[in-house]
């Protein structure tokens, strides 16, 4: 497992509705001291959101990145930073969908089933430009291509039908009030009411 930065600052989250969340994010060439800055950050706001995944749109950044510290369905914890990431998902008799609940820390909140497939496999490079790959199955699959989706425009909401993305989002606006515009540098209002909540990416 490797070891994430723990030097960085918390950064407001970038919600639903804006731009860099919703188009192809750049890909990273720079692998220089502000990436390492970023990446810093990112996990730094990821873990204060108490989230296991976080892309760099998530906080205003073009950039197709991804920060991540996740259990797979035995429990076991898997965590790194992906840079360009490739997703690769099984096919044909291998594929076996998951039906299970899904949020985004961009809508905070908000969950509803969203179907993916139960095992899933990432390609890229790490901060430094290394090579990583990470695959699993359970809520680290899921993470692995909500977080890769981020990274080339699409939220999860752009995988539901009208019904359920009308549900999801009547239950955000339900919560806004619930999380500042700045959270989780501010912290979130009420949080005894969302002590029971599935983690979000």
């Amino acid at each position: 497992m490797s070891t994430l930065p723990t030097n960085g600052s918390v950064l407001p989250i970038t919600r639903w509705g804006e731009d860099v969340m919703h188009r192809l994010n750049q890909p990273v060439t720079d692998f220089g001291d502000d990436l390492q800055k970023l990446v810093a950050d990112m996990v730094a706001t990821m873990n204060a959101a108490e989230g296991v995944g976080l892309a760099a749109n998530q906080v205003g950044v073009d950039l197709q990145l991804f920060v991540f510290d996740c259990p797979d369905k035995d429990g076991k914890r898997h965590q790194g930073v992906v840079c360009n990431p490739k997703l690769e998902l099984p096919e044909g008799k291998d594929r076996q969908l998951d039906e299970g609940e899904e949020g985004c820390l961009s809508l905070p909140g908000a969950f509803t089933k969203c179907a993916r497939p139960d095992f899933a496999r990432v390609t890229g490079v790490d901060q430094h430009g290394e090579p990583v790959t990470y695959e699993g199955n359970g809520l680290l699959a899921r993470c692995l291509q909500h977080e890769t989706d981020h990274t080339q425009g699409m939220v999860f909401g752009d995988r539901l039908s009208r019904k359920y993305k009308r549900r999801l989002f009547a239950e955000a606006e339900e919560l806004a009030p619930d999380y500042p515009s700045d959270w989780p540098v501010s912290p979130m209002l009420n949080a005894e009411e969302h002590e029971d909540q599935p983690v979000a990416e």
